[in-house]
């Protein structure tokens, strides 16, 4: 599969789960509600890492998620620590659910690729994810967050992950241009 196929498929994956989600409406969710989606986000993005991990020998691509594993662990661990001072517990929710069980699916169809087609692979979904995840986050998270330091917390760690969808771009580029020399 090219590619460009390859993110166009991860980003219908998630934009049917994101979409079916637009059915009960992730506006209306509360903060802790989306405080539960955001963590599981970051926890499935240091799954699909630590399986790139596991499989890659490319490595731009392990580099890649290294920084995955060490970015969203530490947004994770502020958001833990938040919740802690607030004294407030995540609140399991549909979208969180959906996103999992997406994840499970992925995860398990990546696991049987190996090489080149693995890493441009992962590239794909890391930037479809990030696209989608990112979306969600600007448009329906941000803008109906309650709590001022829950807030603060999404605006900060949106910096970040919009500068991991960068490097993803840059990611899936390289790894077309070198699949496109070996063809």
């Amino acid at each position: 599969m090219q590619p460009k196929v390859l993110i166009a498929a991860v980003a219908i994956v998630l934009a049917t789960a994101l979409g079916t989600a637009q059915a009960e409406s992730p506006g209306d969710l509360n903060d802790l509600e989306i405080a539960h989606v955001a963590y599981t986000a970051d926890l499935i993005d240091i799954r699909y890492a630590h399986l790139a991990l596991a499989i890659s020998e490319n490595p731009a691509v392990r580099e890649f998620a290294q920084t995955m594993i060490r970015d969203h662990s530490a947004v994770n661990d502020k958001a833990l620590a938040l919740l802690t001072k607030l004294n407030a517990s995540a609140q399991d929710n549909f979208l969180s659910r959906q996103l999992n069980a997406q994840a499970d699916t992925l995860v398990d169809e990546m696991s049987h690729i190996h090489g080149k087609a693995f890493d441009r692979r992962y590239a794909a979904n890391e930037l479809a994810y990030h696209k989608a995840v990112n979306g969600l986050v600007e448009d329906a998270f941000i803008p109906n967050i309650q709590n001022p330091e829950v807030k603060a917390l999404f605006e900060e760690a949106i910096v970040i992950f919009k500068a991991h969808q960068k490097h993803a771009e840059r990611m899936v580029v390289s790894l077309e241009a070198v699949a496109s020399l070996g063809q």
